[in-house]
């Protein structure tokens, strides 16, 4: 492995400041989820099935408006993409944390849907900034930087909160999301090349698979949402006999199972995600939620970096069979220390399952359809994501603490054994 490229890439100028930037910027959001949860808990007095709720109605708001910011980038400029984020950040935080629980459902999803979209402003122009083999290696710094942030916003966001403040971190969040957003319409950095070529299609497809690389746990609503298909990105492309090779010839049974695990993936992490956050919380340690998120999102790194070492591959079944599985133990630990160390056995499949899936799945289908069969991979993801808050919520709530883990755990192991079962019988018909 070649480290000195980190060293070539960060002395230059505008991708330190791009990295730099969007590791400020995003050091508010990745405190809002903490922060909402133990404020739906702790000062709304729901349950976490309340709260699973809330943070799904969330990520389907982001999901449903990444494309269209995008879009929207692409066709107007960043500055002027920017301007509904900025605005609607501080009014909409600043509004959530007096409402009721009712009122705070559709002002979270109008959240998500404005939200500012820094994720996949950073890597589009990182895309640019960064030629040839550098990209790669500018995204993966991306993804480690986003690591550090995951590992100081939720631990802030749990202190503000069990210091009874979540009215005023909420508030904090939009205000300090907001600046961040004017700063970087300040910055304004490039988000297209003056000469896109012909190469441009496959630099955009290199860059919303490393979307889903550099995704762990702590933020995988955001790369979900990230690899969305933009409406008219999937136009038809003339096939090798001069017909449109649309449809979905494309969507075979492989590919099918392949969004199952990316499904099972989000479901599982954001389902921990909870577990996280309410076994601690009824146990009286929310102070120390950071510890944990800090070994969880560490082991991701490690196991990224390990599994991108590699030179074969492992079926992208196996790795989620292995994650889920290895979250059931969470459901054991019974103190912080204990619990952020049985983290580190699911967060090292993490990055492995969901990069493992999407090179897969990128070399399965053909190109001129692989940005199509790329949005309907993070639609799955996303809709994994949505899924695993409010079932893990609904198992807290009955069964305390460790039903978070076990629920998710179990659906996920239940899932691939299904997977696998099926893949068996297909063999064994074909031949």
């Amino acid at each position: 492995m070649n480290f000195a490229l980190y060293r070539e890439l960060l002395a230059v100028l505008p991708i330190r400041r791009l990295l730099l930037v969007g590791m400020v910027a995003r050091i508010p959001h990745s405190a809002a989820g903490v922060l909402l949860t133990l404020h739906i808990v702790l000062t709304l007095g729901q349950g976490y099935a309340a709260a699973g709720a809330a943070a799904a109605v969330m990520t389907i708001g982001i999901a449903l408006g990444a494309p269209w910011r995008g879009r929207r980038v692409d066709t107007v400029g960043l500055r002027t993409a920017l301007i509904p984020s900025v605005i609607s950040e501080t009014i909409i935080w600043s509004v959530v944390p007096h409402v009721s629980y009712q009122w705070l459902l559709p002002l979270v999803f109008v959240g998500g849907l404005l939200t500012l979209p820094i994720f996949s402003v950073v890597r589009q122009s990182l895309g640019v900034l960064a030629q040839g083999d550098q990209r790669r290696t500018a995204f993966a710094l991306d993804a480690i930087t986003t690591e550090m942030v995951f590992m100081i916003g939720p631990a802030a966001g749990a202190v503000v909160a069990t210091s009874g403040f979540t009215t005023a971190g909420l508030t904090v969040v939009g205000i300090a999301t907001s600046l961040a957003g004017l700063f970087l319409m300040w910055f304004n950095p490039p988000t297209r090349s003056a000469d896109p070529g012909m190469g441009r299609e496959a630099d955009e497809q290199h860059a919303a698979e490393a979307a889903v690389v550099s995704t762990a746990p702590a933020h995988v609503q955001e790369a979900a949402a990230e690899l969305a298909a933009p409406a008219g990105a999937a136009a038809p492309q003339e096939g090798s006999r001069g017909r449109p090779a649309g449809g979905f010839s494309w969507f075979t049974a492989t590919v099918a199972a392949l969004f199952a695990v990316a499904a099972g993936a989000g479901m599982v992490l954001s389902g921990t995600d909870v577990g996280i956050v309410a076994a601690l919380e009824i146990g009286g340690h929310q102070s120390e939620i950071g510890i944990v998120f800090v070994f969880w999102c560490a082991a991701s790194v490690v196991g990224g970096i390990v599994y991108g070492a590699m030179h074969r591959p492992v079926p992208p079944v196996i790795l989620l069979l292995g994650m889920a599985a290895l979250t059931l133990p969470m459901a054991l630990a019974h103190d912080t220390w204990t619990l952020a160390f049985v983290s580190v056995l699911p967060g090292l499949l993490c990055a492995p399952v969901l990069s493992a899936a999407s090179e897969k799945v990128a070399d399965l289908v053909p190109e001129e359809r692989r940005g199509e069969a790329m949005g309907w991979y993070g639609s799955a993801l996303t809709a994994g994501v949505a899924l695993g808050s409010p079932l893990a919520g609904i198992f807290i709530d009955r069964m305390g603490p460790s039903g978070g883990f076990v629920s998710v755990g179990g659906a996920g192991v239940l899932l691939c054994l299904v997977g696998l079962a099926l893949q068996l019988r297909r063999r064994r018909a074909a031949a």
